[in-house]
């Protein structure tokens, strides 16, 4: 695939909310199968989650962790070329302080994420 035919933008942010904001289990496993390869790995600072649906437990549990109104937003546009794109984003209650920052890498095979990097920012 041509590096001018990948959208890392859309890809990136539909991850953040499609996936890492989402509360409804079902839903977030078919934005998965669209948006990730059939076995993608996330490397997380203290873990390395394989497959589709440990992905899905991971997102899953940091929400019900952090309680109803924590969410992710993406700061920018995604921006990446050669298959290997970013975007850096916030996280925190709705209406409340930011509670981390961070950026995530992903390489893109066939239009989609292979593989992820969760990097954080210091506090």
């Amino acid at each position: 695939m041509k590096t001018d035919d990948i959208d890392f933008d859309h890809l990136l942010r539909s991850n953040l909310e499609r996936v890492f904001n989402e509360r409804d289990d079902d839903k977030r496993r078919a934005a998965i199968a669209e948006l990730f390869v059939e076995e993608p790995i996330m490397y997380e600072p203290t873990n390395i989650v394989r497959g589709r649906e440990d992905i899905s437990r991971v997102a899953g549990d940091l929400l019900k962790q952090f309680g109803s109104t924590f969410r992710f937003v993406p700061d920018g546009a995604a921006v990446g070329h050669h298959g290997l794109g970013h975007l850096a984003w916030h996280a925190g209650p709705e209406h409340g302080p930011v509670a981390v920052t961070g950026t995530d890498v992903a390489e893109i095979e066939s239009g989609k994420i292979s593989r992820l990097w969760v990097l954080l920012n210091a506090p």
